[in-house]
């Protein structure tokens, strides 16, 4: 099970981190999805910090700050249930798959995270 717990944050921590690293160059397939499911391209940055902050937790979480583990995952799956959610909201649905699948990630690190 702790095998497990540590490859799927890993896995989490890399995607979100990766992510972040796009929306804070503003890639074009970051500002086109942004633009189709209504989020200001001025919020990037607060993104940004939310998903980088998310990442830096599960990293800490993975050596020994618990807590902090939990947080950040909990955080990130909400925040991207809020992603979902913005698609739904603009009936967006063909690329609604990221959005599910980093969702889908969080909360399995998250779940590890609370098992072990």
């Amino acid at each position: 099970m702790f095998t497990a717990y540590v490859a799927v944050t890993v896995v989490a921590l890399v995607a979100n981190a990766g992510i972040a690293v796009a929306d804070l160059l503003r890639a074009r397939f970051v500002l086109a999805n942004s633009a189709e499911v209504g989020v200001p391209a001025a919020w990037l940055p607060w993104l940004v910090g939310l998903k980088l902050a998310g990442a830096a937790g599960l990293l800490l979480g993975l050596f020994g700050a618990r807590p902090l583990g939990i947080a950040a995952g909990i955080g990130l799956a909400l925040f991207f249930v809020g992603a979902v959610a913005a698609h739904v909201r603009a009936r967006v649905f063909h690329n609604i798959a990221f959005p599910l699948g980093y969702l889908a990630l969080n909360s399995l690190a998250l779940g590890l995270t609370l098992a072990v």
